[in-house]
């Protein structure tokens, strides 16, 4: 309970706030008096705990100032005792309604009074303390949701510099610049926010995308490195690398890795089934799979390999637009060629 608490006793009879008083210091608590409800209302501030207000005032009675007080938030938890003549049972009802506590009836008993002001001021304690916990409640919620927060970007970026590390690797093995992981990862997104997905399913792929070729790191470098064009039997184990990709990153606790698994072992499929290793056609093929086939042709076809020089992005072009129908989506081309101006930037951007 309050030992020491702030009162605001109301009353347009000066001795009967001076009784309050009287009676309520010797109890330790501080009075403050106020001749109506206006002044009281002028006075009125978070550092009551309680209030008595008599009924019968002018200019404005108990019951408006009670109301006044209920209708506005940073008040209306602050218990208030009706100190009155009235011993009607609609009076207390009335009172009741407007939103007073409790009664006490006048001439004011003292014993009465400590009685229920006790009682009201245990409630205000008790109050105070739900409020107190549920500050320090949300305090501690929030601090712990920036941990988490924090936590879970500090994971996610482990697992981005994981595939980025992982897919370099076996970029490095093909001869392949690491600027070629970030051109076509970047294709990749910018086609998907073309499509319309939505931005988290943009990162997925943004951040996936990388190990479309992990599974380069298991084909013999004979053939993954050879300047020519490759044998029949060559390019049977050439055509391997996207399902071991799909195996080493297999079904893991991760969204970006299980991505990349599924767009290690679908960006080769063709829309009229004639890719590998499924041969899968049309929307069979998973759409991101669908997406970096287009980025990766786009990247492979403007940079220099082992087997050719760099092509014009003109003739890049060209060769991408016979390709609509057979190769690529067509829905997803649009969006690639929508887009031309922020995929060129891009290149521009990422040299090798």
């Amino acid at each position: 309970m309050i030992e020491h608490a702030k009162i605001l006793a109301v009353d347009d009879e000066p001795h009967n706030i001076l009784l309050l008083k009287r009676h309520l210091q010797i109890l330790g608590h501080e009075v403050v008096g106020a001749e109506n409800a206006i002044v009281a209302r002028a006075k009125l501030d978070r550092s009551f705990d309680l209030i008595l207000s008599d009924v019968m005032m002018p200019e404005m009675d108990g019951f408006e100032f009670v109301r006044a007080i209920r209708d506005n938030p940073e008040f209306d938890d602050i218990p208030i005792i009706m100190v009155t003549t009235l011993a009607e049972k609609e009076d207390r009802l009335q009172a009741v309604k407007a939103g007073a506590n409790d009664f006490i009836t006048k001439p004011v008993d003292p014993l009465e009074l400590q009685v229920r002001v006790g009682s009201m001021l245990r409630l205000k304690s008790q109050r105070d303390d739900i409020l107190h916990y549920e500050k320090d409640l949300s305090s501690l919620v929030e601090s712990r949701t920036i941990e988490l927060q924090k936590a879970l970007r500090e994971v996610k970026k482990s697992h981005q510099d994981t595939i980025i590390h992982l897919s370099s690797a076996a970029e490095y093995k093909d001869e392949e610049t690491g600027a070629h992981i970030i051109r076509m990862s970047a294709y990749s997104a910018v086609i998907a926010r073309t499509l319309g997905l939505d931005e988290e399913e943009v990162d997925l792929i943004h951040k996936s995308s990388p190990m479309h070729d992990l599974g380069k790191i298991g084909i013999p470098d004979h053939i993954l490195l050879k300047p020519g064009k490759l044998e029949l039997d060559e390019w049977e184990v050439m055509k391997t690398h996207a399902e071991i990709g799909a195996e080493i990153l297999g079904a893991g606790a991760s969204d970006y890795v299980n991505m990349g698994a599924i767009i290690a072992l679908s960006h080769h499929e063709r829309w009229d089934g004639s890719g590998y290793p499924s041969g899968l056609s049309g929307e069979d093929i998973p759409l991101a799979g669908r997406i970096c086939a287009v980025a990766d042709v786009f990247d492979a076809l403007t940079s220099k390999r082992p087997y050719k020089e760099a092509f014009s992005v003109e003739k890049s072009l060209k060769i991408m637009e016979e390709g609509r129908g057979t190769q690529f989506d067509p829905a997803v081309l649009d969006a690639f060629m929508a887009s031309l101006d922020e995929i060129l930037t891009i290149k521009e951007k990422n040299v090798d």
